[in-house]
């Protein structure tokens, strides 16, 4: 599901990606294989998606994956990403 920037739960992971980046494929299929209820911005059609992308890491490297808990991570690797995740469960 694309959600639009201004529509964004901070109560929920959010990810901000594109289709054409391997490593936002990657990253949104982990969530997707572990039932992570998310938002996705995508950054090809939500107009200030990458600017606030942006903002969130002060990068332009995608995924962008922020949690509820306000940290995020930039390009994570699987193991990266799981171990957060597992660390939000476990919370």
């Amino acid at each position: 599901m694309t959600t639009p920037a201004s529509d964004l739960n901070p109560a929920r992971v959010t990810m901000y990606g594109a289709e054409w980046c391997i490593d936002c494929r990657r990253s949104k299929a982990l969530l997707d294989r572990r039932g992570v209820d998310y938002d996705y911005v995508d950054l090809e059609t939500v107009i200030d998606g990458a600017d606030r992308a942006k903002a969130i890491s002060g990068r332009t490297q995608i995924p962008v994956v922020v949690f509820p808990d306000g940290t995020h991570f930039t390009e994570p690797s699987d193991a990266e990403l799981a171990a957060k995740l597992d660390e939000a469960v476990a919370a």
